[in-house]
């Protein structure tokens, strides 16, 4: 425990590199002057098609993605990105509204943050912190702790998931891939929506319900990219959700 917990600190206080995609040079420049602050490495991109150019080159640990760009915008972006890496993506909206918030998470963002309605620094880099230790710790878990349940078999060490021996198309971002771990892990024992939120958020509270439901919903549309009839993955109305 003592090894880990001094592994945790080590990943967490390393000089990790943050990724900032957007049109903005004002919001570019602030953002990165403040990370650069807090001891971050950073690299900037204009435009979407640059940074998916950039990205896979030089991987960052995390990239904060705007969705209205030229060129190629933070939508269609994310969308190339979630077929090679489950890197963690936070996306900036610019519109005070849900229905942004919720496209973020349909396209496989693991979390947002608006830009209109008083734009936060301080809580984007909150944001981007629980992110890191989020995918820290995962990073930690035990190479052999396979988990292996009918036609599942789940990697923490790598985040991989199969599933009737394929890879899926898409890969599980890391919240994706920590609510099918935790609810693989007990087989028919229901997971209320916040004791998943706990599992995928840790630290954050200002997540909702919905957000969980949005998180399920791509999930299971993943897993149907190799198996049609996939239904692991079952609703309990007023409950939760539990592995079929």
């Amino acid at each position: 425990p003592k090894l880990k917990q001094f592994s945790i600190f080590i990943l967490v206080h390393m000089k990790q590199t943050i990724a900032l995609i957007d049109d903005d040079r004002n919001i570019l420049t602030s953002i990165s002057i403040a990370l650069e602050k807090e001891g971050y490495n950073v690299q900037t991109y204009l435009d979407g098609e640059s940074a998916l150019i950039g990205l896979t080159r030089t991987p960052p640990d995390l990239a904060v993605v705007d969705i209205k760009m030229p060129k190629m915008d933070g939508e269609e972006l994310l969308k190339k990105l979630r077929k090679k890496t489950s890197l963690p993506v936070i996306f900036l909206t610019s519109k005070d509204d849900e229905v942004d918030e919720l496209l973020g998470l349909k396209l496989g963002a693991d979390d947002f943050v608006k830009k209109s309605g008083g734009f936060s620094i301080k809580v984007l880099i909150e944001r981007i912190r629980v992110q890191l230790r989020k995918k820290n710790i995962n990073n930690l878990e035990d190479n052999k702790n396979i988990i292996s349940h009918g036609k599942l078999k789940l990697d923490p060490s790598q985040l991989e998931c199969e599933w009737g021996g394929k890879q899926l198309p898409d890969k599980l971002t890391t919240t994706e891939f920590l609510i099918v771990q935790e609810l693989a892990k007990r087989p028919g024992i229901i997971k209320e929506r916040s004791q998943l939120m706990d599992i995928a958020y840790r630290e954050d509270t200002d997540i909702e319900d919905r957000t969980i439901d949005s998180h399920v919903k791509r999930i299971r549309k993943k897993f149907k990219k190799v198996d049609q009839n996939f239904s692991a993955i079952e609703t309990r109305y007023g409950s939760g959700y539990r592995w079929n």
